[in-house]
């Protein structure tokens, strides 16, 4: 041990190899551009690494297309986009998710509306016949009753934003960053009143202006062959009109000339400043300075914000910086979260002294060479998918459309790399001098066509694809006792580790609730040889990542470096795992965090549920009775000592304790040699027997209610217990959630948003345990609705054991999704290490995943229903529900049930008896 801290230092201060300007030549994603007849913009990317294809169509307009009077349509539209078209008239993620489709979805901002999905490879055509017949032929399909249903989902969405704290913040800061009639001077989700006057007339005017195929770019990116993508491509949509001319808007960044500062108030426990700039258009070469700069400011611990008002001088909880690009202008942000007690006046006069500094020197090279740094490591990771947000084929689509060019990301990369030091400072001094809106927020008290028709009156037969095979692993056993699982992947030059240690919060019953997450938290607060801040900065040069956290059953350490990099990472990574010295001071700093954290939690709807739930399902003197947040509580996290965290790690952080997940470009010898150097002296010992005891559910007939004055929505949560999966056939208890409320196409999910449209989204889930697992359904729902929506929760899970078991429909539906997109389920590294990790967190067998497709077909409908009536016990559900108490108690007397009041922690206050 020694020797190892006497060359640590020494190894962390050789050249770093990384270099940006040799790696930025390597970042390449090669594709082929063509412009259809009618206009449509194609490009192809071919990525064989998996068989499975993205297809991603960004259509040129968002939320500054709209009018005065008429917010928020371009984000209802794209909601009815998935509501059918003429020739399919069903929802549109019936028929994708049959073919196993993943990263299903349409988002809209300010300047674009996008659809994408990632299917299997055979899944192509009907992917492509899908996109064509919603762009090419949809109006006849869209109904009066589909615009009001989606017009209340809309709504439910915008009542749940602004029902999260701070969730007001954006339409004050729309409203006043911009002069009025900016197209940017409205939020994307629009007004309430725009949103009820929004008409069919509307719908059709929107469609025909802006849905030409002469408005979008597709782009498909995975395992295909290019030639080959062209000609369906226009088979599919070559005759779909060009559609009407669309204006381009002009760059106008509208800089604000003097300092305007407003104050408001929110159901929030902490207050928080946001200062904001108007900046250059997104892809400028001064927005990409202001990005470096936002990092250098506050982006990492040793970052100038973040080093002063979260760590030195402790007066705020956390704070950050950021640019949002978008294609006319931009905004630089910084926004800081006051610690408990804390004057927001303080934290400013931090701010403005720090930034004056950074506008009067600019940053130092190491700053520079730091962020530049992180910022390419970070593009390297985002690549290695094909789909999704920030894949390879979102990242085409945004250039073309921006940028004019797929791979004007080059140009952008290239930005960074020239950056110097004076072209920061100067572009700060230019940007960040004029005038700001400051905005503290206090707690509350056209073309020809081409191509012949298509055949639209069926569906495109799907070809089924090949079973999704799990990637090799190894595994080996160091001298120490250390199990070691690396599985080979050399898809980018990065290799994630994850030491999987056996502890969690059930070793909480052994110390105090909280302890295993706040001796996590801490675990790279300092070594025996480096600080915090040290081991930060030596971490962002490498362009490493470390974390640490916990889990009911299991603490992690997570490390992600560049291959270039690893062993520096790798030096640093051990220290960490061997040598926490959990400094006083930062356990000062933590734990004044961890008590703003939870007092968080204590106002935020979801997370006062989450705080609750657990207490009611085990008891609050069972091992997993406590917060589903790890958070633990006030007095219990005021209590813990530096002793305590150094006797959680030298009890549970034994080598024959854990084990270490290795996935990337590394093999099993390389790995090895240097581990068995690194962890030489860690040595085995003795650990503690976890007493998780068997409970019974409760009788179901009870509503445990936490009130939220004002709240806008109301938070259900039901659910029990469900036995362990060692006891159960855990692929057949997957299937039978997934239809009941497991996925967007689930029955109460359907019941609740789509035929009620009281919420915005309901699901049921089983959550994660080695031991006895919740089984539990959440639903959002408008407050004057939450009586009926309980209602319906208890009809749907009765119903689905009893009088509507599930179906053949229901059950084929939920076995070709979830074969069929396994596809794509272990492209990253990220996944695989996922994977793996679960099979050790869970001691599943060694070919778990590498079967898991096979027992999923081979289920049968009697096994599902069965496996409902054995596991669902609806007379047994525990009720938590959050909202407005003064709103919300007379309906749910109604409902027989006796009603406990309770505070945030959990604690009953009163009783109301039944009716």
């Amino acid at each position: 041990m020694k020797y190892f801290k006497s060359i640590l230092m020494l190894t962390i201060l050789l050249t770093y190899s990384f270099s940006s300007a040799q790696n930025i030549e390597e970042i390449n994603i090669p594709y082929q551009k063509f412009i259809l007849d009618n206009g449509l913009t194609l490009i192809v990317h071919e990525d064989h690494k998996a068989p499975i294809v993205a297809v991603n169509v960004w259509y040129h307009v968002g939320s500054k297309n709209e009018k005065p009077g008429k917010t928020g349509f371009a984000h209802l539209f794209e909601h009815l986009m998935f509501n059918g078209s003429e020739n399919f008239d069903d929802d549109y993620f019936q028929a994708l998710e049959r073919v196993g489709a993943t990263d299903l979805n349409g988002t809209t901002n300010n300047d674009r509306t996008n659809y994408f999905q990632t299917v299997p490879t055979s899944a192509l055509d009907l992917a492509l016949w899908m996109e064509s017949d919603r762009m090419g032929h949809l109006l006849g399909a869209v109904t009066q009753e589909k615009l009001d249903e989606q017009r209340g989902v809309v709504q439910n969405e915008k009542r749940q934003g602004e029902d999260q704290p701070y969730g007001g913040v954006w339409e004050l800061m729309t409203a006043n960053t911009y002069p009025k009639g900016h197209p940017y001077s409205w939020t994307v989700i629009g007004a309430m009143e725009d949103l009820e006057a929004a008409s069919l007339e509307d719908v059709h005017e929107w469609f025909k202006k802006y849905y030409g195929a002469a408005n979008a770019v597709l782009v498909i990116a995975g395992d295909v062959y290019t030639e080959e993508v062209k000609t369906k491509v226009e088979k599919y949509f070559g005759n779909i009109p060009s559609g009407q001319p669309v204006s381009k808007h002009e760059v106008w960044i509208a800089p604000m000339m003097e300092t305007k500062r407003q104050v408001t108030q929110d159901r929030v426990s902490q207050a928080r400043l946001y200062k904001v700039w108007n900046a250059p258009e997104w892809g400028s070469e001064e927005i990409t300075f202001l990005d470096l700069v936002s990092d250098v400011l506050a982006s990492g611990k040793t970052s100038r914000f973040y080093k002063r008002l979260v760590y030195d001088e402790q007066i705020a909880t956390d704070v950050w910086c950021y640019y949002d690009g978008n294609e006319i202008g931009s905004q630089f942000q910084i926004v800081a979260t006051a610690k408990p007690g804390e004057d927001l006046a303080k934290i400013e006069k931090a701010i403005d002294e720090e930034l004056l500094e950074f506008l009067n020197d600019g940053p130092t090279q190491e700053e520079l060479d730091r962020v530049r740094t992180q910022h390419i490591a970070g593009f390297i990771r985002g690549i290695e998918r094909i789909g999704g947000f920030g894949g390879k084929s979102d990242i085409l689509a945004q250039n073309e459309v921006y940028g004019g060019s797929p791979d004007y990301y080059k140009t952008r990369l290239q930005f960074v790399v020239d950056a110097d030091l004076n072209d920061l400072k100067e572009t700060a001094q230019k940007w960040l001098t004029q005038g700001a809106y400051i905005l503290e927020v206090h707690p509350f008290p056209d073309y020809a066509t081409t191509g012949s028709d298509v055949d639209r009156s069926k569906l495109p037969e799907t070809e089924t694809p090949p079973d999704a095979k799990f990637p090799d692993f190894e595994t080996s056993t160091l001298s120490n006792g250390l199990k070691i699982i690396l599985a080979n992947r050399k898809s980018v030059p990065v290799i994630n580790f994850n030491l999987l240690v056996d502890a969690g919060y059930a070793s909480d019953q052994f110390s105090l609730p909280g302890a295993a997450s706040l001796t996590m938290a801490m675990m790279d607060e300092g070594t025996d040889e480096m600080n915090s801040l040290q081991i930060n900065e030596e971490l962002a040069k490498l362009g490493a990542n470390l974390s640490t956290g916990s889990g009911v059953d299991m603490c992690n350490v997570y490390l992600s470096s560049l291959k270039s990099n690893l062993d520096k990472s790798l030096t640093i990574y051990a220290d960490v795992i061997l040598n926490p010295s959990f400094p006083e001071d930062e356990l000062e700093r933590q734990r004044q965090q961890r008590l703003a954290q939870i007092q968080r939690e204590k106002v935020t709807p979801i997370q006062m549920g989450l705080r609750v739930f657990p207490v009611y399902l085990y008891g609050k003197d069972h091992a997993y009775g406590t917060p589903f947040t790890g958070s633990g509580y006030e007095e219990s996290v005021k209590q813990i000592s530096q002793e305590d965290l150094i006797k959680f790690h030298n009890t549970w952080f034994k080598p024959n304790n854990a084990t270490l997940i290795v996935v990337g470009d590394i093999t099993l010898n390389e790995v090895k040699d240097r581990l068995e150097t690194l962890f030489s002296s860690w040595q085995q010992g003795n650990v503690p027997v976890k007493n998780v005891s068997k409970v019974n559910n409760k009788e179901g007939n009870t509503i445990y209610l936490l009130d939220r004055p004002g709240s806008q929505q109301s938070i259900i949560f039901s659910g029990h217990l469900l036995p362990p999966r060692s006891e159960t056939n855990d692929v057949a208890v997957e299937m039978m959630n997934e239809i009941l409320g497991g996925s967007f196409t689930s029955r109460i999910n359907m019941n609740l948003r789509e035929d009620k449209h009281w919420s915005y989204g309901s699901r049921s889930l089983i959550l994660g345990a080695k031991n006895q697992r919740p089984f539990m359904v959440y639903a959002l729902v408008q407050t004057d609705k939450t009586k009926e929506s309980l209602l319906e929760v208890k009809k749907e899970v009765s119903e689905y054991v009893s009088t509507r078991p599930a179906t053949d429909d229901e059950l084929n539906k939920v076995k070709l999704n979830n074969t069929l997109s396994l596809a794509g389920q272990w492209e990253t590294i990220g996944a695989v290490g996922g994977s793996l990790s679960e099979m050790v967190i869970y001691n599943l067998p060694q070919d778990y995943f590498e079967t898991y497709s096979q027992r999923i077909k081979n289920l049968s409908l009697d096994q599902i229903q069965s496996t409902a009536k054995e596991t669902l016990e609806p007379g047994n559900l525990v009720w938590v529900v959050v909202g407005d108490k003064e709103k919300i108690e007379p309906g749910l007397r109604e409902l027989g049930y006796d009603i406990m009041h309770l505070d945030s922690d959990g604690k009953l206050l009163d009783q109301v008896g039944m009716n």
